[in-house]
This record gives C-alpha cells, sequence and structure tokens, in this order.
C-alpha cells in the first residue's frame, strides 16, 4: 500500500492591482483641468459683471478663484483672452436657454415671448457668463478684442432675428428696430431691476407685452 502524503499547498499569487493605462490617467487630468477652467470662467465672469472689464485685474481673478497670480496664465495667456472666452460662454448659455425654451413651441408670438423670458432669466443671473455679454462696452476694447466680441453678439442677436422675422408684424413697421428695441428694453433691466421684486420671467412678460401691444395697434 502506498503512504498517503499530502499536496503540498501551492503559493497564492497576490492579488494583483487594477492597472491603470496612460490614457486613462490623460482622461482624467484633462478631466480634471477642464473643470478647473470652467469654475475660473465663472469666477471671472461674476467679477467682470460686477466690476466691468477695465476695474477687474487677473490679480483680482486668481485671488478670488484661491490661486497664485501667475497659476491664471497656465490657463489663459491674457486678459483680453480671458474675457473673449467667458463672453463667448456667456452667449452660448443664452442661446442654449433659448433654444430649450422655444423648442416645444410652434406659435411664433408664444415662441418670442417664451425667448424673452430665457433670456432675463440668464442675464439676471449676475455671477452667470450671460450677463457678462453686456458688462462694460464702454471699454478702450482693441480693435481684434472688439472684433470678436462683436461676432459673438452677432451669433445671438441672429437668434432673435429669426424669432422676429416669424411674428406677424403690421405694415409699416421695421422689423429690426422693433427687434433691437425689445432686446434693449430687456437688457435695460440689468441697470434697475433689485431681487425681491417681480421675477425675472414676470418683468419679461410684461416687457415683452408692451411691445406686441404697440406693434399690433401700430397706424402707420
Amino acid at each position: 500500500m502506498k503512504p498517503i502524503t499530502t499536496p503540498s499547498p501551492k503559493a497564492k499569487k497576490p492579488p494583483q492591482s487594477a492597472s491603470v493605462t496612460p490614457s486613462k490617467t490623460k482622461d482624467t487630468a484633462e478631466g480634471a483641468i477642464g473643470d478647473r477652467r470652467a469654475e475660473l470662467i465663472e469666477k471671472a465672469a461674476q467679477l467682470f459683471g460686477e466690476r466691468g472689464y477695465a476695474n477687474t485685474s487677473m490679480r483680482d481673478i486668481s485671488a478670488a478663484f484661491g490661486i497664485l497670480h501667475g497659476s491664471i496664465y497656465h490657463h489663459f495667456g491674457s486678459k483680453e483672452e480671458l474675457f473673449i472666452t467667458v463672453y463667448a460662454s456667456g452667449v452660448d448659455r443664452f442661446v442654449n436657454d433659448v433654444e430649450k425654451a422655444i423648442e416645444p413651441l410652434t406659435d411664433p408670438w408664444q415662441r418670442l415671448e417664451a425667448a424673452c423670458i430665457a433670456h432675463l432669466e440668464a442675464l439676471l443671473m449676475r455671477e452667470s457668463p450671460a450677463a457678462t455679454v453686456l458688462a462694460d462696452w464702454s471699454a478702450n476694447y482693441s480693435d481684434s478684442m472688439r472684433t470678436a466680441l462683436v461676432a459673438q453678439r452677432d451669433k445671438y442677436e441672429k437668434v432673435f432675428s429669426e424669432l422676429t422675422d416669424a411674428v406677424d408684424l403690421p405694415a409699416g413697421i421695421k422689423r429690426r428696430y422693433f427687434r433691437l428695441g425689445l432686446l434693449g428694453a430687456l437688457n435695460g433691466a440689468l441697470m434697475w431691476y433689485q431681487p425681491g421684486g417681480d421675477a425675472p420671467a414676470t418683468v419679461a412678460k410684461h416687457l415683452f407685452s408692451l411691445f406686441r401691444k404697440s406693434a399690433e395697434t401700430h397706424h402707420p
């Protein structure tokens, strides 16, 4: 009879740690940088909206964001570049909010009213990049900066141009003046609106109603 032998236990392999591929590490790092950049844009928008372009320095923004002054230049090469980025972000927010508001509607006047409400709600959130779209146009911008800002502004006004072109206006009313007057009335709220009163949507509806009734009762 053969002796019974106990097999020697096999050595267990140490658990392997989950490997992190270089691409995942890169994606994570880029995501973190993107998040910080977005937060920086929001903070810069708040300061530009409160103080204006000329009275806001890169040092002010760095301090408010909690980073060293030199660190901000890892994200933006100049204050001009940062402001253009903030402005473009504001335009994108306006466009997205308006398109979302008008998407379920088909009646031209209802679509224009919804756009006015979305516009004013975005505008009166002063910490938002959207408010910076109207900030400090009297500043001494460089020619290249002004060109970039005007291109962004025209991109947004094109949305309202298409909406006003669709409504039924009496003969004799120039659509361009109607659109500019309506936008001017909405944008003017940035100067006098005080939180705690009527909601931005209520203000927008009232201003829109005034312009619509005035247009519909117009006699050339």
